[in-house]
C-alpha cells in the first residue's frame, strides 16, 4: 500500500511542478513580440506543408490560437485551397474527450469554453491529422498542455489514431514533463527551425 502512497503523492509533485512550468512557459511564448510570431508560425507551416506531404482528401484537425500559439489560420486557409479540409477542436464537458467539427475561413463561429471560437453548427468529424500547440515539450514527444486533460483523453477515445503533430516554439522544449500513463506522445513536432 506504501507504493499507492508514493504514486499520489508523486503525482501531486508532477501536477504542482507541471503547472509552475506551464506558467513559466505561457510568459515566456508572451514575451516573444507578435511580429516574431508571425514570423515562426510561417516558418512551422513550411515545416507542417514538408511533414504532411499530400493534403487534398485529407481532414486536418487545427485550433484557434490563444495565448500567444503559432497562428496558423492562413495555413488553414491554404489546406482548403488545395483540395483538404480542415476542422476545430471542440470542448463539450470538463473531463470528456473533445470533438471535432469542419471548419474553414468565413463559417459561422460562436464562443466556446475560454471565448475560444469554435464552428457553430456541423457534425463532429473524424480527422485523419490532428494539430495540437504545445505549451511544453520535451526530447520523447510528451506535451505539456493547458492541464486539462483533453487532449490524452481525445486520443485515447478516438476509432482511429490521427497523425499527431504538435507545434510549438523552440523556446518551449524542455527537459521533460514528467510523463505519467496517461501521457499520449506526439507523432512528430514542428517549430520554427
Amino acid at each position: 500500500m506504501a507504493n499507492d502512497h508514493d504514486d499520489a503523492k508523486d503525482w501531486v509533485d508532477v501536477r504542482r511542478w507541471r503547472k509552475a512550468e506551464r506558467e513559466r512557459l505561457i510568459v515566456a511564448r508572451l514575451e516573444v513580440p507578435a511580429d516574431a510570431r508571425t514570423a515562426m508560425s510561417q516558418r512551422i507551416a513550411k515545416g507542417l506543408d514538408a511533414v504532411i506531404g499530400e493534403i487534398a482528401g485529407r481532414m486536418v484537425s487545427l485550433y484557434w490560437p490563444f495565448r500567444g500559439e503559432p497562428d496558423l489560420r492562413p495555413w488553414m486557409a491554404s489546406i482548403n485551397a488545395r483540395g483538404g479540409r480542415t476542422a476545430l477542436p471542440i470542448v463539450i464537458e470538463k473531463g470528456q474527450p473533445l470533438i471535432f467539427r469542419a471548419y474553414k475561413a468565413g463559417d459561422r463561429l460562436e464562443k466556446g469554453i475560454w471565448n475560444i471560437p469554435i464552428p457553430a453548427e456541423g457534425d463532429p468529424v473524424l480527422p485523419h491529422i490532428v494539430i495540437s500547440p504545445i505549451v511544453g515539450i520535451d526530447p520523447a514527444n510528451y506535451r505539456l498542455g493547458y492541464g486539462g486533460g483533453f487532449f490524452d483523453r481525445t486520443l485515447a477515445a478516438m476509432p482511429l489514431k490521427p497523425l499527431v503533430i504538435g507545434v510549438g516554439y523552440e523556446l518551449q522544449r524542455i527537459a521533460t514533463i514528467y510523463p505519467q500513463p496517461h501521457d499520449i506522445p506526439m507523432d512528430r513536432v514542428v517549430t520554427e527551425t
